[in-house]
């Protein structure tokens, strides 16, 4: 099922505003429609538009319709900018679905849409004391909506089939409606390396139903170290379809689907707007800065992770880690200042650009790994995900671990207010109509 996200505190707007009479009542938002091969896969909210009085034709406890003027002035911004335009509107009584008079005005509205911006996929938005709930604009497929925060905000239950003996004592955690909504999710985690290999092991035991996994390397002998799934028969082989194959050995039900590529082109990038959920377990500034802004502009949650064992003299002198939550209401990686700005410019050379740069100077040197310091962060990093996603008690969205004194604190970053990936006046939303900061080929 396709997606309508927005941010959780817009989402918790729009239904206090919507509810607060005992009217139906309007808004219009405003966004942008991802597709991937012609399908529709995200719509990403971005504006809110409130509805006056004026505004409305006839409005009563058990209908409304707009005005004319503002159904035209809405279809001419969207021609003008390529914006979808999404129809809100509240059910003030208890029916949780579109009644035959929203389907009667979708299809006005529809008819009158698709003459002005017939490339364009326009949606509508139902809000009831119950559930949030959308569709295409004039009775088409169903989409799902989702507020996106620090805690994700489910417009209505999971669908999902019967439990399963096998998830039994994780139901009497979160619950049935949790694992049918883990079952539902597709996940993807970029990087199936040390701690990615073992966010998949994890989520694949857990239940999760569905996958997409992106990688460009093929399996080394350096990495059987840390690498759960592979074995030295596996050598040479992409570490993707080892992963995919290793996820089918623990749950056979689950979908999985590979890339091997790289998220530092925009191709490979993009093709995460059709997740629920992301984890990023690279080992680059360049690819943590890409993944960093994608989960802003698509409102796709993230969680970035990475583990580091510094030596000198033969001597460990620092064993740290992190997991941090990417979402809006969140600071990101630019606003902690933890990218390299010089990194990441190398990472983002072709191979002719970085072959002629005379800034670059020998090569990249191996870091040292240990898979029971990579099984440390991967763990928090999966329960950081099972809180915001499903809703067991554990409130941090930035964890510090230091291994040599073996502890672990919770910290925030500062949201800078003009950041230019996670504010308003940045990425924040922005999907299609900004470009990524990756290579294009």
């Amino acid at each position: 099922m396709s997606r309508l996200v927005l941010t959780a505190e817009l989402l918790t707007q729009l239904r206090s505003e919507l509810l607060a009479s005992p009217c139906e009542t309007c808004a219009i938002l405003y966004g942008r429609a991802v597709l991937k091969k012609g399908r529709l896969v995200r719509i990403v909210v971005r504006e809110f538009q409130r509805v006056g009085e004026k505004d409305y034709q006839t409005r009563s406890d058990i209908s409304a319709q707009l005005s004319p003027e503002i159904v035209a002035t809405a279809a001419q911004k969207a021609r003008k900018s390529g914006d979808t335009i999404v129809f809100a509107h509240s059910h003030p009584f208890p029916l949780n679905e579109f009644s035959a008079i929203d389907d009667a005005g979708e299809t006005i509205l529809s008819n009158f849409l698709k003459a002005r911006t017939p490339e364009i996929i326009h949606a509508a938005l139902l809000v009831t004391p119950e559930k949030t709930i959308a569709r295409v604009l004039g009775g088409g497929e169903s989409i799902e909506v989702v507020g996106v925060g620090p805690q994700l905000l489910w417009g209505s239950e999971a669908e999902g089939g019967e439990g399963n003996l096998a998830f039994d004592r994780q139901v009497r955690v979160f619950g049935e409606e949790g694992q049918k909504r883990l079952r539902a999710l597709r996940i993807g985690i970029v990087g199936l390396g040390g701690t990615g290999s073992i966010v998949l092991e994890q989520l694949a035991h857990l239940g999760v139903g569905r996958f997409l996994l992106i990688d460009p390397d093929v399996i080394e002998r350096t990495n059987l170290n840390r690498l759960v799934g592979a074995t030295e028969k596996d050598i040479s082989k992409p570490k993707v379809e080892t992963a995919a194959a290793f996820a089918k050995r623990i749950n056979p039900k689950a979908q999985v689907e590979v890339i091997c590529g790289s998220v530092l082109l925009a191709s490979v990038a993009e093709q995460l707007a059709d997740v629920d959920f992301l984890f990023c377990c690279t080992d680059s500034h360049g690819s943590r800065a890409v993944l960093n802004q994608f989960a802003y502009q698509y409102l796709v949650p993230a969680i970035d992770m990475g583990v580091a064992i510094v030596t000198a003299n033969r001597n460990i002198t620092d064993v740290v880690g992190r997991a941090q939550m990417l979402a809006p209401g969140l600071g990101c990686l630019m606003c902690g200042e933890l990218l390299n700005p010089e990194a990441v410019r190398v990472d983002l050379l072709t191979d002719f650009e970085r072959a002629a740069d005379p800034y670059i100077v020998g090569i990249h040197e191996p870091a040292p790994a240990v898979i029971s310091l990579n099984a440390t962060i991967a763990a928090m990093s999966v329960t950081m995900f099972l809180s915001a996603a499903v809703g067991i008690p554990s409130h941090p969205r930035l964890i510090n671990y230091n291994g040599i004194t073996g502890m672990s604190r919770s910290a925030e970053i500062h949201r800078h207010p003009t950041c230019i990936v996670c504010s308003l006046r940045g990425a924040l939303a922005r999907a299609n109509e900004h470009a990524l900061p990756a290579r294009l080929s």
